[in-house]
């Protein structure tokens, strides 16, 4: 089994995907998984997850904005609820997303991760919104210090990191996932440069190792398989 460690949440990458690893399910010729995703999201118990810029766009699109206020913003992170039922995490290092008068997808409260050259405008921006942000590095992401701040001012301790696929295998790439949540559908794309499960674009790097925890078939044909990642430590 996999070790947690105790200044980052626990990293759970709970995806859907077809038979050959494809994630886009508009391709799935209409199988439906939204409502089956989302019942067992639930059953996870994450205190929090997290998305990229491009899934996010969905939850800000047509919501008004502006940074028009250049006021001068120290790079700390800023904490707006600690004591919220849930967490809504947005990779967006650039600051391209706008939440205007939202600050919760759900009931959980949005924090966004951010670069620290991202400008004053936008700081002050999602300051007014009311949405909490924490910088994750200056001009490349770490991750592990994300992690590490999620913990620190939120006190996440189950994280479910629900794609796209290159946020999977950012995680996946910096070692830091520690459990798969795969509800697999019974259908094949079959499309050549389709997003995958995990589509990491930088340096190669070596595949892990994982243990089977349980395997379960759904209804309308789903399987849904749960894996623990195999640090070196745990191989035999």
């Amino acid at each position: 089994m996999t070790s947690d460690s105790e200044d980052r949440p626990r990293v759970i990458v709970h995806m859907a995907s077809s038979v050959d690893g494809r994630i886009q399910s508009r391709r799935w010729g209409g199988i439906e998984v939204g409502s089956l995703y989302e019942e067992v999201h639930a059953s996870l118990n994450g205190d929090a997850w997290m998305c990229g810029r491009i899934t996010m766009q969905g939850y800000t699109r047509g919501q008004p904005t502006d940074d028009s206020d250049p006021t001068p913003v120290p790079r700390v992170s800023h904490i707006v609820n600690r004591a919220a039922p849930g967490y809504a995490i947005a990779l967006d290092f650039g600051g391209r997303l706008h939440w205007g008068a939202r600050n919760a997808i759900d009931g959980d409260h949005v924090v966004v991760v951010l670069s620290e050259t991202v400008s004053d405008a936008h700081l002050n921006a999602l300051r007014a919104s009311g949405v909490s942000y924490i910088f994750g590095g200056r001009d490349t992401i770490d991750l592990a210090m994300a992690l590490k701040t999620l913990r620190r001012e939120f006190g996440i301790r189950r994280l479910l990191v629900e794609g796209g696929g290159k946020i999977n295998g950012s995680f996946l790439a910096a070692g830091l996932v520690d459990e798969l949540n795969l509800l697999l559908a019974p259908a094949v794309d079959g499309g050549s440069g389709v997003p995958a499960l995990f589509d990491h674009e930088g340096q190669t790097t070596p595949g892990i190792r994982l243990k089977l925890r349980n395997c379960e078939a759904l209804d309308n044909g789903f399987v849904r398989l749960r894996y623990d990642v195999i640090r070196d430590v745990d191989a035999p």
